[in-house]
């Protein structure tokens, strides 16, 4: 194991319950959840607001809902949630080549292949000054911690939240880990912590004095062995660059159970296209088709069929998905359906055996047929409006929705650096109100180019001063959110305030598109 604290792991706060309260002001120091909003819908995120109420991660929706009624329920922004993640990893791989991403959230970094940093006093800078970098940048706020180990800086950044920064020295991690529950340990999840706690271990200390045979009896050969070592602290594992994506799915709960046979095809069939869309934006393609059915009785079936090529054909996966859905009971119900693709690779040559078929039946010609009945008219689809979603109205602008039902939605007119915005009520199928992209969290304002001199504005032309001269973007430390909100009727400009871990070495200002390059209309 090396000798300074130069592995960083990053894990961002709250995340994407964060980004819904940077990007909506009325929501600051609010308890907002991030989820699934049906009766099966599933926490993603909660906000430390949230928190204090027992909300956490996995709980069910409905659950969630019991203990903070007054909570902002959002449904998830992952297109938003990723131009941010970029951003974040991006400035992660200006420290070193190194960078691991776990999530859109988490990720580690080898400090020391990167040069930037060497011992304890390096790495703490280093870790600072990313601190106050992703600040300026995205307006969010993110814990570090530094350790010798991959295991050990996820525990301090554990340690560093909200806002922290966690530095374990070389020498010191038995003392820190002694007293910690098993559960600190990777690997330790429920039922492994269970089980050793029956055999009266519940430390890690007490893992350590058990001893590896004694582990090994609890637990088998292989995670008795690991287990162990990582009691002592004993973690060699590298960073690695980056993880090679095996496989490309997607998926869906539904509400209420599907009895019907022709639904649960037509779903599939929308699946199928999902899952070659992500496919195709990877830019790969795979030859193992994957069905995947939760039943009514919550058992799960798992089909797979193997192509003679890679394909990245919505048709040729369509099919296979299909003819896998042929060989499963739906009799009951189902809750959940998925498709995906594995065996993937960067997308060269198609395989023409594959997908002939589908080109076959793209270049012939529709039969007609005298008996064939009009089609009938199709009923209007009433528009959706996911709640948290961006909307823009013709008269009223930039919004989003705060809920919808009985033919109405309900929209909160507000942006990332305006005062808590106004609420409005319209029909559904209001035309002057449509979907709209994300702003981004942090105002970009281009430098000037160098040595450019300040040409003065034609006459009929408002003055307004070079770019230079605008008042610099504010970088204090204990704004957890990092956006100022302008002077309005209201009063000053204010911002929430959170104590953070120590001070940071901040960086000349950066500025980014939190939006993923999106801009709202004029």
């Amino acid at each position: 194991m090396r000798t300074a604290p130069t592995i960083l792991h990053l894990d961002m706060d709250a995340f994407f319950a964060s980004a819904e309260q940077a990007s909506k002001p009325s929501l600051r120091g609010k308890a907002v959840v991030v989820g699934g909003l049906g009766p099966r819908g599933v926490v993603a995120t909660a906000s430390y607001e949230a928190r204090v109420f027992g909300v956490h991660s996995a709980m069910p929706m409905a659950q969630a809902r019991r203990l903070a009624p007054n909570a902002a329920y959002l449904v998830p922004r992952f297109v938003f949630y990723k131009s941010i993640s970029e951003q974040v990893m991006g400035l992660l791989r200006s420290l070193s080549p190194l960078v691991e991403p776990l999530s859109l959230d988490e990720a580690f970094v080898d400090l020391e292949a990167g040069g930037a940093a060497w011992d304890e006093a390096s790495a703490r800078l280093a870790g600072a000054k990313l601190r106050a970098d992703i600040r300026a940048v995205t307006g969010l706020t993110g814990s570090v911690g530094l350790a010798a180990s991959k295991m050990l800086a996820k525990i301090a950044s554990e340690q560093a939240k909200p806002d922290g920064l966690v530095v374990i020295e070389p020498g010191t991690e038995r003392a820190l880990l002694g007293p910690m529950s098993v559960r600190t340990l990777p690997g330790v999840g429920p039922a492994t912590g269970d089980h050793l706690r029956r055999a009266g271990i519940t430390t890690v200390d007490e893992i350590a004095e058990a001893g590896e045979d004694e582990l090994v009896r609890l637990l088998g050969k292989a995670h008795g062995h690991g287990l162990y070592a990582m009691a002592l602290a004993h973690d060699e594992r590298p960073v690695v660059a980056e993880r090679e994506t095996k496989s490309v799915s997607v998926e869906d709960t539904y509400d209420v159970d599907i009895h019907d046979r022709v639904r649960v095809g037509l779903e599939v069939q929308r699946l199928a296209d999902r899952c070659v869309g992500r496919l195709r934006g990877a830019g790969l393609s795979g030859r193992t088709i994957v069905l995947k059915v939760r039943r009514y009785d919550f058992s799960t079936l798992t089909r797979s069929e193997t192509l003679r090529g890679p394909t990245d054909d919505p048709a040729v996966v369509r099919e296979a998905a299909a003819r896998l859905l042929d060989a499963v009971d739906t009799t009951g119900g189902v809750r959940l359906l998925g498709v995906g693709v594995s065996g993937l690779a960067d997308y060269t040559q198609e395989d023409l055996f594959a997908q002939a078929a589908g080109e076959e039946r793209a270049d012939r010609p529709p039969e007609e047929s005298e008996d064939r009945p009009e089609a009938e008219p199709e009923a209007p689809v009433e528009r959706r409006w996911p709640a948290g979603h961006d909307v823009w109205h013709a008269e009223y602008g930039h919004g989003w929705v705060q809920g919808s039902g009985l033919g109405r939605v309900t929209v909160r007119f507000e942006t990332p650096d305006s005062q808590p915005g106004r609420v409005r009520t319209f029909q559904v199928d209001d035309p002057d109100l449509e979907p709209a992209d994300p702003l981004p969290l942090v105002p970009h304002i281009p430098p000037p180019a160098p040595h450019e001199p300040h040409v003065a504005p034609a006459s009929n032309e408002p003055h307004l001063p070079p770019a230079s001269h605008l008042p610099p973007a504010s970088h204090e430390s204990h704004t957890p959110l990092g956006t100022r909100r302008p002077d309005g009727p209201d009063g000053p400009e204010t911002a929430v305030s959170q104590d953070s871990s120590g001070p940071a070495t901040l960086p000349k200002s950066r500025s980014g598109n939190a939006g993923g390059g999106a801009t709202s209309r004029p």
